[in-house]
């Protein structure tokens, strides 16, 4: 039974850095600042968490797992509510969007 756990947290650990390699790859090919921001939030945010729920799972209920557990948590809280800081102080200073942008809903609500 110890061995499986130990199997899913090492399996939450890669998929983790799946994804933030993916949100690190988005950085690098998305053509604007909002874009990018999606990339590091979504991205990011999951991966560092998986990264963490398998670190974990193989530690258990140690001073370490709670630590793990607790940094989960301030990153769900607090990643998001910095991505929409960052991409309103962009708008307000006059970032563009990319040319092929459907909507500017920042605009539209006269924000």
């Amino acid at each position: 039974m110890n061995s499986i756990i130990h199997i899913m947290g090492f399996i939450f650990m890669a998929l983790g850095l799946a994804f933030d390699l993916f949100g690190c790859l988005g950085l690098l090919r998305l053509p604007d600042v909002y874009n990018r921001l999606q990339a590091a939030t979504k991205c990011v945010t999951l991966g560092t968490c998986s990264i963490l729920f398998g670190m974990f799972l193989i530690v258990g209920f140690t001073s370490a797992g709670m630590k793990a557990i607790l940094s989960i948590l301030f990153l769900l809280l607090t990643s998001p509510v910095a991505a929409h800081a960052l991409a309103r102080a962009a708008h307000k200073s006059g970032v563009k969007l990319w040319s092929g942008s459907v909507i500017d809903a920042y605009e539209q609500d006269g924000s």
